[in-house]
């Protein structure tokens, strides 16, 4: 009968000691959201689950959102925000929790989700002339606040006008300001060049 149970000891109850997971040296630990946990290590992020296994392994790209708390990268909507430098601009994007890149970076600065929509600086090119000396198109950027879902289709432009801007390093050393915000599920405020704020409502026309 002993013998039975020192086997059974050893078949059941080995495996689990052996895949216990410790992680240690961790530097900061946000709250749980989405069920996952970010955890910082040599100023880099990773996150783990609720059963403290590491399902997204540490890396350097991961976007921090200031909290009360502290400042630490968030999965909402299973998005998480990205950055990538091209050129010595940011550029904004997401993945999901499998570290799958969903919506390459591309934006001027961009939010976390909430409730499947966020609010992005969507940039646009567009040629206005030709400089016949130099054989070089003259090209005009613009930049929009615009609504997405988490497929990064886009929802609402909540600034029809948009910014012109310089794409340059020189000029773009931080990333543009988000000026509007959502109050609600379905309101916005815009902020306007008088300085004041119009609420609209958007309808999300990409519902997952």
């Amino acid at each position: 009968m002993k013998k039975v149970v020192i086997l059974f000891v050893i078949l059941f109850l080995t495996p689990v000691l052996v895949d216990a997971q410790t992680i240690g040296n961790v530097d900061f630990i946000s709250p749980f959201n989405d069920g996952l946990s970010a955890i910082k290590k040599d100023n880099q992020w990773a996150f783990i689950n609720q059963e403290g296994a590491i399902v997204l392994n540490f890396r350097n790209d991961l976007v921090s959102t200031k909290f009360n708390d502290g400042n630490y990268p968030i999965f909402v909507n299973n998005r998480c925000l990205i950055l990538k430098e091209i050129n010595g601009i940011s550029y904004f994007g997401y993945i999901d929790s499998s570290g799958k890149t969903i919506i390459d970076p591309q934006f001027l600065n961009a939010q976390n989700f909430q409730n499947n929509e966020a609010i992005v600086l969507k940039l646009t090119e567009e040629i206005i002339g030709k400089n016949d000396v130099l054989g070089k198109n003259i090209v005009q950027y613009k930049y929009y606040e615009v609504t997405i879902d988490p497929n990064g289709n886009i929802n609402q432009y909540l600034t029809p006008k948009g910014f012109n801007t310089i794409l340059d390093k020189k000029y773009l050393k931080t990333p543009p300001e988000i000026t509007s915000k959502r109050i609600s599920d379905n309101l916005y405020a815009i902020y306007g060049e008088n300085k004041d704020w119009t609420i609209i409502k958007t309808i999300n026309t990409n519902p997952l």
